[in-house]
């Protein structure tokens, strides 16, 4: 195998990798785990006012419970109680001193061991969310060690009571509660991230990868029309988008088979065209014979057919040449367009013993300023397609009649070419001036109205269906006179001058 041959297996390698998405860089995955992260981000939020509020409430237990106590030592007597049953006391609680303050007055009734220093006052009737929750994560972090002075008043009691307790149990029933959360926010957030993703999949992520598979099997097969997404029914921005791409892909599909057909038909008529080029030439040159002939009728007939041939010549070698160059720009000059009217009828053979009836209406001193052969060709392909949609026509008594007038409008120039037909199909006035789709008969292939549009429009000028209905189409040629170059026109009148 050669290296060229490497390479390019190697490219096609590279590109079949970039089309196929693997499922762990898939928007699937991706969108699984970020839910679990925003949950579990959201678990955490709520977790700092959560263990905030485990540890104010673990600490009212506790003064609760040792305000319960305080009561019945202060009926018994506290100093009555032995130094046993006050450590019972105090460790049923885990706390090491118990005191009451009513009326401004401090009472120790049960002391296990002073600790030498208090390392933090809580008022649990005065604390803010913000310095609770400080405290919660301060004493989840560094805490353990650390005595603590709890006091507040417990119920509808005027009495405020006062504890003095170790954060060891307090530390090790916050983590313990730590640990709980964390794992129900683990769980809690993978079956939120599992219920979300089967939603988001259902709902968005399987329809933009039915779209992806589409886009990508169009890619490789865009002539197959079974790659064309089938779009559901939904009103949502989901169901516009599959709706717009498969509009799309029959768009592109019928574009691609229009260029195939333009393609392989011009492959044919540049085949032809190369043969019939000789044929044309050969008649040429009997053509000049027949114009010595001195027979009037011949003489009358000659001059037409030599420039009908000449026209023939002249387009077979624009044919051969239309695929490397556009129409030539328009030579423009001031024309009588009576005669050109009458050369178009001359080579169309309108007559009306084949069935229409002609009529040029045109003024014959009415000039107009355009390209003779482009305005010929226009003229033609518009003269024809209205002679072949009059032919169609079985009905012996309808008329048959192709007129062409013209007016000028300023500098305008308008030419009405109208005939009294059947009138185009919805069809080939959606497609008017679009090759291969605006063919108003069957075998046709619309080319002939797109030429004369872009000839008009090379001119600076229009084309338009002005009126098409049973028994009346008219069309309109619309061509503005060459605008005065003042440069040219000074220097014409400083030559005069």
């Amino acid at each position: 195998m050669s290296e060229l041959e490497t390479k390019r297996e190697a490219g096609e390698a590279r590109a079949e990798a970039d089309r196929t998405v693997p499922l762990a860089r898939g928007l699937s995955a991706k969108l699984l785990v970020l839910t679990a992260c925003f949950v579990l981000i959201a678990e955490i939020l709520i977790f700092f006012p959560s263990i905030a509020n485990f540890r104010l409430n673990w600490l009212e237990e506790r003064l609760g419970t040792a305000a319960a106590l305080s009561i019945v030592l202060v009926e018994e007597d506290a100093n009555s109680l032995s130094r046993q049953m006050q450590d019972e006391v105090l460790m049923a609680i885990g706390a090491k001193a118990i005191a009451v303050r009513d009326d401004g007055v401090s009472r120790l009734l049960v002391v296990a061991e002073m600790p030498p220093e208090v390392d933090e006052h809580i008022d649990l009737a005065n604390i803010g969310p913000v310095r609770a929750m400080a405290g919660a994560l301060d004493t989840l972090v560094a805490g353990g060690g650390r005595m603590l002075r709890v006091f507040g008043k417990v119920g509808d009691s005027a009495k405020e009571f006062e504890l003095v307790i170790p954060d060891s149990r307090l530390r090790m029933a916050m983590l313990a509660y730590s640990r709980n959360v964390a794992l129900l926010s683990l769980l809690i957030s993978l079956i939120t991230a599992t219920l979300v993703f089967y939603a988001i999949d259902r709902i968005m992520i399987g329809p933009i990868r039915t779209m992806t598979r589409s886009m990508l099997d169009f890619s490789r097969r865009p002539d197959d029309p079974g790659h064309i997404i089938r779009p559901e029914s939904r009103g949502d921005e989901i169901g516009v988008a599959e709706r717009e791409l498969a509009d799309m892909q029959i768009r592109l599909q019928r574009t691609l088979g229009e260029q195939k057909h333009l393609a392989d038909l011009g492959l044919a008529v540049s085949k032809i065209n190369h043969d019939m080029r000789n044929i044309l030439a050969s008649a040429q040159l009997m053509s000049d014979r027949l114009g010595t002939v001195k027979d009037p009728t011949v003489q009358a007939l000659a001059p037409r057919l030599l420039r009908a041939l000449d026209r023939a010549v002249s387009y077979s070698e624009g044919v051969l040449a239309y695929g490397r160059t556009q129409e030539p720009a328009p030579a423009r000059r001031r024309l009588r367009l009576r005669q050109v009217v009458d050369d178009v009828q001359s080579l169309l053979g309108i007559e009306p013993e084949n069935g229409v009836e002609f009529v040029n209406g045109v003024d014959p001193t009415f000039e107009v300023d355009a390209d003779s052969e482009q305005l010929f060709r226009v003229l033609t392909n518009l003269c024809r397609n209205a002679v072949q949609a009059m032919a169609s026509e079985t009905d012996a008594a309808a008329v048959n009649r192709l007129s062409i007038t013209a007016e000028r409008q300023g500098s305008v120039s308008r030419i009405l070419v109208a005939d009294t037909g059947p009138g185009l199909p919805q069809k080939a006035r959606d497609n008017l001036f679009a090759a291969f789709r605006g063919a108003a008969r069957s075998g046709g292939t619309g080319l002939g109205l797109a030429i004369a549009q872009e000839l008009v429009r090379a001119h600076g000028g229009a084309l338009e269906l002005v009126e098409s209905r049973g028994g009346r189409t008219v069309f309109a040629v619309t061509i503005p006179d060459q605008p005065v170059r003042l440069d040219d026109a000074r220097g014409g009148l400083k030559r005069r001058a």
